[in-house]
This record gives C-alpha cells, structure tokens and sequence, in this order.
C-alpha cells in the first residue's frame, strides 16, 4: 500500500518540538522527506532530525529566524536545492506574550506579530514560485481558535492567528488554478509545553467547557494536518479546520 506523502518533500516551520515536531513524525510515517526550521540547531533540533531520520527519511534541519524576510527567501533556496522540491509547506512557527492590552508593550506586539504572522508571509512567498512551477502543492497554516473567537489577554496572539486566516482564504484564491491548496488548522487547547506552564487548576477548568472534556494532543492536529497536505483532501483549499474537541462551534 503506497504512502500517503511517499516521495514528496514537506518544509515544515517551528519544528524542533510540540505541535510541529509531532506533524514531522506523521508526515515522515506517511513516507514524507522532512525539511525543518528553528531559531537555532539545539539539543532539541538534533533529537527531532535523528529521530526523522531514524523512520528511514531524508531529514535536515535548517536554522533560520522564521519572521526575517531575507533568511527566510535563503533558507527555502536551500531545502529546494537539498532535497529538489517542496511538495507541503506547513507554516507552524509561533509563540506567545500573552497580557492585557493595558499593560502589553510594543515589542510585545510586535514580536508576536512577527512570528506568527509575517512569518506566514515570508515562507509561502518564498515557496509559492516552487509549487507554482510544479503545477502542485499544498499549504497549511496554523491558526488557532482564539483567531476566530478572540481571548482575553491574547490581543496580540489573537490578531495574528487572525491574520493568517485571511491570508489562507486569500493564496487560495490566487494558487488554486495552479493545483495549490491553501488550508488553515486551529487548534483548541493542546496540551504541549507551552500549555504544560499553566497550573493544573487551569488545566482542569479549561478541559471541563470543551465538549470532548479533555485537551487535544499534538498527534490530533498532526493527523489533520497530514490529511490536508495528502491528496486524500485534494478537492479542500481555503479552508480553516478546527481541531478543538468542539470547544468552538
């Protein structure tokens, strides 16, 4: 039975761990060489490449700030040059400074702004002329539910994943007479490390309003994102997939 990205080269951002390092592992499951990225190549990075490698993967991982235009446009010159395409493109890089809009500064802003959603436009930019000359591809971005139904104390993060589910509806539109598909996910509340900081209390609170009663795995958004960038979704574009247990309807 033939793999699901068997023979196809996925960059994927913001790799290293969590949410992007368990779509990695699902892609490179399903046959899918890996190409990664990270602010830097530590001990994290190194586990995460071994561990691609070790499914019997191409896999390398590429250092590169993810919210600089420059580094961004050199570093998908090189995954294409390495690995000689760039079939799936899965935008995962981001992070969080997260306070009320009174006390939030502007670094504070802007530095989300930054990874989370230039971010988005740096790498589909760069990789879009690639796919466009392939005749196929397909993009995923990930959103979140607080871009669509916003939170408290996350304007900043909010706008962001926001903004990438505009843009997602817009690439759409402009790639798909090309067989480009352009899809977003967004996720609910995902237990990784990031949501591992919260006290337990918090945890329990935020399990007990999602329908499900338990927070998502980064296996449940890896799984949705494989399903999009494989051609079992290949009638799906400009879509925003919610993976959230129906803690948003």
């Amino acid at each position: 039975m033939k793999l699901l990205l068997e023979g196809k080269t996925a960059l994927i951002t913001g790799a290293s761990r969590g949410i992007g390092k368990a779509v990695a592992i699902a892609f490179a499951k399903e046959g899918a060489n890996i190409a990664f990225t990270d602010l830097r190549y530590d001990e994290n990075a190194q586990k995460t490449e071994k561990e691609l490698q070790d499914l019997g993967v191409k896999a390398k991982m590429y250092a590169s700030n993810a919210a600089d235009f420059a580094a961004t446009a050199t570093t998908v010159e090189e995954v294409a040059k390495d690995f000689g395409s760039i079939d799936v493109l899965v935008n995962n890089a981001g992070i969080t400074k997260d306070t009320l809009l009174l006390r939030m500064t502007e670094e504070q802003w802007d530095a989300v702004i930054n990874v989370n959603l230039k971010s988005v436009f740096n790498f589909t930019k760069s990789v879009a002329p690639i796919m466009l000359k392939q005749k196929s591809g397909s993009i995923v971005s990930m959103s979140s539910v607080v871009g669509v139904s916003g939170n408290a104390g996350q304007s900043n993060y909010s706008a962001s994943k926001a903004g990438i589910i505009g843009f997602t509806k817009s690439i759409a539109k402009e790639l798909g007479s090309r067989n480009i598909r352009v899809n977003a996910v967004a996720p609910g509340f995902i237990i990784t490390d990031m949501t591992g900081q919260l006290p337990e209390e918090v945890r329990k609170e935020w399990a007990a309003k999602i329908p499900l009663k338990r927070g998502g795995t980064p296996e449940d958004i890896a799984d949705v994102c494989l399903f999009l960038a494989s051609d079992m979704s290949r009638y799906v574009t400009g879509q925003v997939v919610h993976v959230c247990g129906g803690m948003n309807m």
